[in-house]
């Protein structure tokens, strides 16, 4: 019986038979795969619907996308089973965010929702309720104690204006004691410009001649002064500056104050004008590129020279600081015989009698008319018609002036 064959154990007829112990291994082993590959199958559907209820719009994106994944178009894959080399690399497996993370987004939902305005339609809904509304009341009743809910489109603040004038006074009155001629020259109403000379380190001719008009004209008219882009690099300065009723200098502010017929006073030296020596006081600087002109063509304003005398004194300059200025924002750090060398204190200005006087107005329309604003040389030859009108009259002042503290 040992050479028969029993059909079934050898089909080929290698005359070996498998042994049974190795038949039931194999046996073993195919179970144990098949049983690892539906548990994988398992795991990549489960993570499957995860992935497609966190984002059913994307889902539904990559499905109405193209098959053929042509034309930079997405086509999904078909779902491989899981091998023994890892996972598919055609369905990346989903990030799952931690507990921590979905509180946290959770949290600043419903924070946002506490304080940011609530909106309900289309146009949006009445703003919630803020938590702890009464501290925020108190907070802005203490803020906007000395200051007006309306201030004009340049920053004027009637409040502001009202608390500083006592010290306006004070340095128009019995500081620099002022005194002034030609109001007369100003008119009652209507748009003018007011071109002065510049001195003093500080703004202070520019606070005296708006204050001095306010008060001492007939019709208490308002000015605005133009004020240089230095001043605000100052803290608080510049923006005192415009609550008080200064504007920027631009020549867009200046068109526009014009056009609502107000009084401007501009001051053509700039920080030239400001920046002259003790030596250079009272002689004129160049009066830039005629802006003014233009600005008095262009909006048909009559041309009011201005002479100020006494401010060039307040701050004897000896010398200046370029190098270190310019790394703080500002032109120059004065040298004066009190400053640096008292420090902040040297920086008060010398009692010294002013005198500030308002010439005949000069209207160039009537002649040239708005198109003279494009000619440039009719520009400069009346700009410095102005200047040496402003000139004569710093001369006159300064002949019958006889001391620089008492006049």
């Amino acid at each position: 019986m040992a050479g028969k064959q029993i059909l079934g154990d050898d089909p080929f007829g290698t005359g070996d038979a498998p042994a049974p112990a190795a038949k039931k291994k194999k046996e073993k082993k195919i179970e144990s795969e098949t049983a690892a590959e539906n548990a994988a199958e398992s795991a990549s559907a489960a993570a499957s619907e995860v992935a497609h209820e966190a984002a059913p719009e994307a889902d539904e994106d990559r499905d109405a996308l193209d098959s053929d994944g042509e034309n930079g178009t997405y086509a999904p894959a078909a779902a491989q089973p899981p091998s023994e080399y890892g996972p598919s690399i055609d369905q990346p497996p989903v990030a799952k965010h931690s507990g921590l993370v979905d509180e946290i987004k959770h949290l600043e939902h419903s924070v946002r929702e506490r304080i940011l305005p609530a909106r309900s339609g289309e146009h949006g809904g009445e703003r919630q309720r803020l938590p702890l509304e009464f501290l925020w009341k108190r907070w802005r009743e203490l803020a906007m104690r000395d200051r007006s809910d309306v201030v004009d489109e340049f920053g004027r603040d009637p409040n502001v204006a009202a608390r500083v004038e006592p010290l306006l006074d004070f340095l128009y009155r019995q500081y620099f004691r002022v005194s002034t001629r030609g109001l007369g020259h100003i008119p009652d109403d209507g748009r003018g410009l007011i071109v002065a000379n510049h001195s003093g380190t500080l703004p202070y001719d520019g606070a005296m001649i708006m204050y001095g008009i306010r008060h001492e004209h007939s019709a208490h008219r308002e000015v605005r002064p133009l004020v240089e882009d230095f001043v605000f690099h100052f803290p608080y300065l510049g923006t005192l500056m415009n609550r008080i009723g200064g504007v920027r200098a631009a020549p867009e502010n200046a068109e526009r104050l014009l056009n609502q017929d107000q009084l401007v006073a501009v001051f053509p030296e700039g920080i030239k004008g400001i920046g002259k020596l003790f030596r250079e006081r009272y002689q004129l600087q160049r009066f830039g590129r005629g802006g003014f002109i233009k600005l008095a063509l262009k909006c048909d304003a009559p041309i009011i020279p201005t002479a100020v005398v006494g401010a060039e004194e307040i701050h004897p300059m000896l010398s200046k600081i370029t190098w270190l200025a310019r790394s703080v924002g500002i032109p120059y750090l004065p040298v004066t015989p009190t400053f640096p060398l008292l420090g902040p204190i040297g920086l008060l200005p010398l009692p010294t009698k002013w005198f500030i006087a308002f010439g005949e107005p000069l209207y160039y329309n009537a002649e040239y008319g708005p198109e003279g604003a494009n000619d440039r040389i009719l520009v400069n030859k009346l700009a410095e018609q102005v200047r040496n009108k402003i000139q004569s009259m710093i001369d006159s002042l300064l002949k019958e002036r006889r001391s620089i503290l008492f006049g």
